[in-house]
């Protein structure tokens, strides 16, 4: 390899150098010694870097839940994303256009490929279900920074439990957003979000139970050092200003930021 290449030059040339210095025990030993911590030295130097190029990296989660626009998803991966499939997730395996990098599951709803990728087999009673699972391994891992496709769906009991994910993440300090056909949702708590006028609508909402010292600019609703609680939920269906970005600011607590991209309006 070229780094192979360069350190050989590198002790040839310090070989060359050592001639002209009298040494006891010879120029060999001494050039074989600086050789070897040479190469110690850039491996430690390529480990470090490689850990802080993996921590750059976003990772993907992909749940088994309906998707329907490929195209719309696929737009929003990144090339060197690291992507961990879960279970009935590799559904989307095909469709998305991916490698995974990981694939977890205790297969109960999705047969194991046997992928020549690592694969971690889960017992089919346990605290944590296969998506929870595979973001604290991505945690271990060294991340700070997920997307979670495929875990909205029909199921409304894993689809809250997913959103919880989102809490987890932004208590441990982490970047967390999921994203499905129609909408994206990330936490809003100690940094201000900001939503531009291509969303349709946005909304908050409180799934932890007191949010105060809420101001939201450039909406159609804005707000002011407000209190949005989770018995009252008003924050629905806002709308960013035409050629304007929104911003919305919390002093004291979490809120749920979800910023439909589809202009299609249910009444519930």
């Amino acid at each position: 390899s070229i780094q192979n290449l360069i350190i050989w030059l590198v002790g040839f040339v310090i070989y060359r150098v050592l001639m002209h210095v009298d040494i006891v025990v010879g120029n060999t030993l001494p050039d074989m010694l600086i050789t070897i911590v040479i190469c110690v030295a850039v491996s430690k130097i390529r480990s470090k870097i490689k850990k802080r190029v993996d921590k750059m990296k976003r990772c993907v989660i992909v749940g088994g839940a309906d998707i329907n626009n490929y195209e719309y998803i696929r737009s929003r991966l990144y090339e060197d994303d690291y992507i961990i499939f879960c279970d009935s997730g590799l559904k989307h395996l095909d469709s998305l256009q991916v490698k995974p990098g990981l694939i977890v599951g205790d297969f109960d709803s999705h047969d194991n490929p046997n992928l020549d990728v690592e694969t971690i087999v889960l017992p089919c009673e346990k605290d944590d279900t296969d998506t929870v699972f595979a973001v604290k391994e991505a945690l271990k891992r060294g991340f700070d920074d997920f997307l979670l496709i495929g875990v909205v769906g029909a199921r409304f009991d894993h689809t809250f439990g997913n959103i919880s994910i989102l809490l987890m993440l932004d208590k441990a300090g982490k970047k967390g957003k999921i994203i499905d056909d129609y909408s994206e949702m990330e936490i809003v708590s100690n940094e201000t979000a900001y939503i531009d006028d291509s969303f349709a609508y946005f909304s908050l909402l409180n799934i932890t139970g007191i949010a105060r010292g809420i101001t939201i600019e450039n909406s159609k609703y804005p707000l002011v050092n407000a209190e949005i609680t989770s018995e009252y939920q008003y924050g629905i269906s806002n709308e960013v200003l035409p050629g304007r970005i929104a911003s919305v600011h919390i002093k004291y607590g979490k809120l749920l930021l979800v910023k439909c991209t589809v202009n299609r309006t249910f009444v519930i």
